[in-house]
């Protein structure tokens, strides 16, 4: 059997105890991203400042239901923040170990381009089975040598069009409030996104603007002002946020 689990991901499953109850409307006053057209999307939950808390790709599930998935390691955390906002809306919130998530270099039969970037490749959710193969390690070098940030670890506490959200189609800006909404937007307005997150050789990182680091790979994230970007080393997808205009 190929090797295609995510075994660092989790999925919470949202799902409503009420006909009334409007799960996909209750994410979307939520999150960055519409999640009332297509699925799966890519969105963050912020922090009324517009900072990063949780990053996650929002699917489709049965009638009534969203699935998120999400670092497995934020999954709780992400589920009791959600939570907190249900109020007295009838929405069960919980991480469903019943559900892994696989993805695979190249696109096949059965799942989804990843939103972010096609050159990501595909994922899909399917049951959990405990004969599943992780592909962790080799995921996370495709995505670094495609420039791609993710998680805690590399986000948390950045402002979200730092991440190079708009580039990776994790922000919608005319869908409405949502949390950290305003201060997003005006950035947006004003071109004031005035740093980045960079993937780069671990020998050229600045230890004061590191994220993170990943020694086996001889890469690092930072957190680098635009004009400390060398444009011609950025990736593709990102040198529209990197044009002159912009700085």
């Amino acid at each position: 059997m190929t090797a295609t689990r995510l075994k660092h991901r989790a999925v919470i499953r949202l799902s409503s105890v009420d006909p009334e109850e409007d799960v996909l409307a209750f994410l979307q006053g939520l999150v960055t991203n519409d999640v009332t057209g297509t699925l799966p999307v890519y969105a963050g939950l912020l922090t009324p400042q517009g900072k990063t808390l949780f990053d996650f790709l929002v699917w489709p599930g049965a009638t009534g239901e969203a699935l998120i998935d999400c670092e497995a390691d934020a999954a709780e955390d992400l589920a009791k923040r959600l939570s907190l906002y249900r109020l007295r809306r009838k929405i069960l919130i919980a991480v469903d170990p019943s559900v892994a998530v696989h993805w695979q270099r190249e696109m096949g039969d059965g799942g989804a381009a990843d939103p972010r970037l096609g050159a990501l490749g595909q994922r899909w959710l399917a049951p959990a089975e405990s004969e599943d193969e992780a592909v962790d390690e080799e995921w996370q070098r495709h995505r670094l040598a495609l420039g791609v940030p993710e998680g805690r670890a590399e986000l948390a506490d950045i402002l979200w069009l730092e991440t190079n959200a708009v580039e990776l189609n994790g922000v919608t800006f005319d869908k409405g409030c949502y949390i950290g909404q305003e201060n997003t937007a005006r950035m947006n307005w004003r071109s004031k996104v005035n740093r980045r997150l960079m993937v780069v050789p671990l020998d050229q990182s600045d230890a004061k603007r590191r994220k993170a680091e990943y020694p086996d790979l001889g890469l690092a994230v930072d957190h680098l002002r635009l004009d400390a970007i060398d444009v011609a080393a950025a990736p593709e997808w990102m040198k529209p946020g990197l044009s002159p205009s912009d700085q």
